[in-house]
């Protein structure tokens, strides 16, 4: 069930859902080096920039004990080393949204976020729909951590944040039609359906997949949540663009 396009034209040109666009590639291309760095969870690139539910959840740096065991360590063993000991674990958080795992990875988040995220930035405007997609990337990692915080399998990937930005879409335009490839047929189905099977299907995921599946719910419901409020806001009314 891929989507394709949605036929719900913005307002006004959708500048930094172009520009995070626009960051990840270069991210992706220049530093990445185009995911030569990331084809393994273990490598010292995605070690050292990536957030981590260890690292986040005690405070410092994995050493290659905890990496080599797969053990996480309140009080590391006095022999142990920490790989990166001058890494800031908590500013990997915003990092992490912007590193991906390979091309498919990458372009199959890009696509969802121009297809979601125009609209969402022409109903809240340019400098709340950045705050807004950054604030819905950390609220998915932390619910990804809170899953397992002993965890030292790095997290990557933007789709936590865009989880965020599709929960809004869901809320502010469920009639929007969504050009879906479905199989071998191209169908348009309302967001509001498209949306809710895409959600459900993430508790299908299963945690022995590479899928950071609660990232995506905590994203999701994070976006659904501040919809929903902004929705119902007076000082919001008259400046919001009506919905789908």
């Amino acid at each position: 069930m891929l989507p394709i396009a949605d036929r719900n034209p913005a307002t006004r040109a959708p500048v930094f859902t172009v520009l995070l666009i626009g960051i990840n590639l270069a991210v992706f291309v220049f530093w990445q080096g185009g995911g030569t760095f990331t084809a393994r969870e273990d490598s010292a690139f995605t070690l050292e920039h990536a957030a981590i539910p260890c690292e986040l959840s005690t405070g410092h740096p994995v050493t290659n004990v905890e990496i080599r065991t797969g053990r996480c360590f309140d009080n590391p063993p006095r022999f142990a080393r920490e790989e990166f000991p001058a890494k800031q674990v908590y500013i990997a958080i915003v990092v992490s949204m912007f590193l991906h795992a390979g091309w498919l990875h990458l372009l199959g988040n890009m696509l969802f976020l121009w297809i979601f995220g125009n609209n969402v930035e022409d109903r809240l405007g340019p400098a709340l729909f950045v705050g807004f997609y950054l604030a819905g990337g950390v609220v998915a990692t932390a619910a990804q951590v809170a899953l397992d915080t002993r965890s030292v399998v790095p997290l990557v990937g933007a789709s936590g944040a865009i989880a965020a930005v599709m929960g809004a879409y869901l809320v502010w335009f469920p009639r929007a039609p969504i050009l879906t490839l479905l199989f071998i047929f191209f169908v348009e189905i309302p967001a509001g359906i498209w949306l809710s099977i895409w959600f459900v299907l993430q508790f299908f995921t299963g945690p022995n997949s590479d899928v950071a599946y609660m990232a995506h719910i905590g994203g999701f419901v994070f976006g659904l949540l501040v919809a929903l409020i902004v929705r119902r806001t007076d000082w919001w009314h008259d400046r919001a663009v009506p919905a789908y």
